[in-house]
């Protein structure tokens, strides 16, 4: 989870200055902020459980050692592609910290809790978007709907199970990846239906999986490589 939100904030922050609109250049450096600070938190976690600094933790690991799904990665296109990639990411987070506000283990729940709040920010300025192009013009709703069969594959991923699945649904840590997938799949569908667009056959997509396990798209090492080249420059310094 802390992959994911690192390494979309650093794509989301891409965004700025580059913004098709002035207000959404502002959102998209804005979310890149919120999910850079979701990383911290879920690091700082991590660090309390025995691994590593934070800051050492997220600019110091090469591709094959991160988690993150494949989605998130993938490099931020035309303005449709990041949009669609936002509401399939962000649809998911919301649910999968509302899922998480309730886990057992308290220290992620409080951090879920404060999350979710943030997320629905998210989520309201995706779904706003997304209702208003997918019910516009033919060219729109045409970039959105190319956007959607693009994604879908990589958005499955979200969900790709981690070894531990039954440890954790049994421990009352988490409710699983199937929950919170049933979840994404009936909001997804909801929003949609609001619109010109149309979603492709559940049951005819092949997931794109492998990310949980470090298996990443060529695109995840160069994004590393730029995000980390400041702290690799002095590891030790303070800012």
């Amino acid at each position: 989870m802390a992959d994911d939100q690192l390494i979309l904030g650093h794509r989301n922050s891409e965004w700025t200055g580059m913004g098709p609109l002035l207000e959404e250049d502002i959102a998209f450096s804005s979310m890149a902020q919120d999910k850079i600070g979701h990383s911290l938190a879920l690091y700082s976690i991590l660090h309390q459980l025995g691994e590593g600094e934070p800051d050492t933790v997220a600019f110091t690991r090469n591709a094959g050692q991160f988690h993150n799904c494949i989605l998130v990665e993938l490099p931020n296109g035309e303005y449709d592609i990041s949009l669609i990639r936002h509401f399939l990411f962000d649809t998911a987070e919301l649910l999968r910290f509302e899922l998480l506000s309730q886990s057992l283990h308290e220290p992620l729940a409080q951090v879920a809790r404060k999350i979710k709040g943030e997320l629905r920010y998210h989520t309201l300025h995706a779904n706003t978007w997304v209702k208003q192009l997918g019910s516009a013009t033919e060219e729109s709703t045409g970039r959105l709907q190319q956007s959607i069969d693009q994604l879908m594959p990589y958005a499955l991923g979200i969900f790709e199970e981690s070894p531990y699945e039954e440890e954790l649904i049994a421990q009352g840590i988490f409710a699983g990846e199937k929950e919170l997938k049933a979840k994404w799949i009936k909001k997804v569908e909801a929003i949609i239906q609001q619109t010109n667009l149309h979603l492709p056959d559940w049951k005819l997509i092949k997931p794109m999986l492998g990310g949980r396990v470090g298996k990443h798209s060529d695109h995840l090492q160069p994004l590393l490589d730029e995000m980390s080249e400041v702290f690799r420059i002095d590891p030790s310094a303070e800012w």
